[in-house]
């Protein structure tokens, strides 16, 4: 039998803060060092291809959709729900604005009318929410509603001929694809917004303990709509995003948007449980999905290969996920418990 003695238990003591914060680096950074070390492998492995600035380009456009709606849902997640309309808003604000462009309005008009409506829908899932059903239902179900309500206006077939909307999509700016730019002006502003502003702290909190923040006097309601409105806001950016890059409205919804989007969002470490995220790290995590698909194409490597590798990142991140946040609260839970029986004797 072992016999702790002062010397080992101050060892230990000391120790587990190391520990706690190598955990904490983990979860915070290690997105960053996962995607430096991708960078380096298939720098090599793909050479001579891989490492040049045209096809840094190339991946940072491919990320830029992912990452967009993949913003939309973090939001939504950090405000402490999951909104699952994502792909039927971006179909419906997609075929709003070939509509609305083909019937003679005026582009810019158009997208800010697709905007206001992808707000609108997140509104309506909010408001709805908040009666009492589970926003993953709500939200499905308006999935359904919003792609039904696309293929009608679009009368079931693409709007074609939406040239006046490739400044949004292949035009280049500064030698960067429109994408690429929209994408970086859509983060800076929410980054901006969840950690400078009252009101996206605020989102947070409500996230992370609803009932504690509308204990304090905050209406917390408002807050999760807000959140659904974002969310229906990015759907909607994406969408028309999409339909510059193609010139055409498809209202037909793509339901994997969902899923490389939930992907990115896992690999950034944003908690499902709400209150706790980074949107670059979100950014990161879609370039990193860029980077394998581009690395594998390169290599000719079959697309479907870059579908399982996505679906096994997933699957990683959720586990490591859960093992660093119950490792951190264990050990916090062990370090407060030895410090009240030190401080007792």
């Amino acid at each position: 039998m072992t016999i702790a003695t002062p010397r080992t238990a101050s060892a230990e003591k000391d120790k587990d803060p190391a520990l706690i914060r190598w955990l904490i680096f983990v979860r915070d950074r290690g997105i960053f060092v996962l995607w430096a070390v991708l960078l380096i492998a298939f720098s090599i492995w793909a050479s001579p291809y891989f490492a040049s600035i045209d096809n840094g380009i190339l991946i940072a456009n491919a990320a830029a959709l992912t990452a967009i709606f993949a913003a939309g849902i973090a939001v939504g997640i950090i405000c402490g729900a999951l909104d699952l309309s994502i792909p039927g808003t971006a179909a419906l604000a997609s075929c709003v604005c070939g509509w609305l462009i083909t019937h003679g309005t005026p582009t810019g008009l158009a997208i800010l009318a697709a905007l206001a409506l992808g707000g609108v829908v997140g509104m309506i899932n909010g408001l709805i929410a908040l009666r009492g059903f589970n926003p993953i239902i709500v939200t499905i179900g308006t999935l359904s509603v919003m792609s039904g309500a696309a293929a009608g206006i679009a009368g079931g077939y693409t709007i074609s001929g939406l040239d006046s909307l490739v400044f949004m999509g292949t035009d280049r700016f500064a030698g960067l694809p429109a994408p690429v730019w929209i994408t970086a002006a859509l983060f800076a502003v929410l980054t901006v917004f969840l950690t400078r502003t009252r009101d996206g702290i605020r989102m947070m909190a409500v996230g992370g303990n609803a009932e504690a923040v509308r204990r304090s006097g905050i209406h917390a309601d408002r807050y999760k709509v807000l959140g659904f409105v974002i969310s229906g806001f990015c759907a909607a950016l994406g969408g028309i995003v999409t339909t510059a890059l193609v010139t055409e409205a498809n209202p037909a919804a793509n339901v994997s948007i969902i899923f490389n989007a939930l992907t990115a969002v896992a690999l950034a470490g944003v908690s499902l449980a709400g209150g706790r995220g980074s949107l670059p790290r979100v950014l990161v995590g879609a370039l990193i999905l860029g980077t394998i698909s581009n690395a594998l194409t390169i290599k000719g490597v079959s697309p479907y290969w870059a579908t399982a590798t996505t679906g096994l990142l997933l699957l990683g991140s959720l586990a490591v996920e859960k093992w660093v946040s119950t490792s951190v609260s264990r050990r916090l839970v062990q370090n407060a418990s030895a410090s009240v029986h030190t401080g007792t004797r």
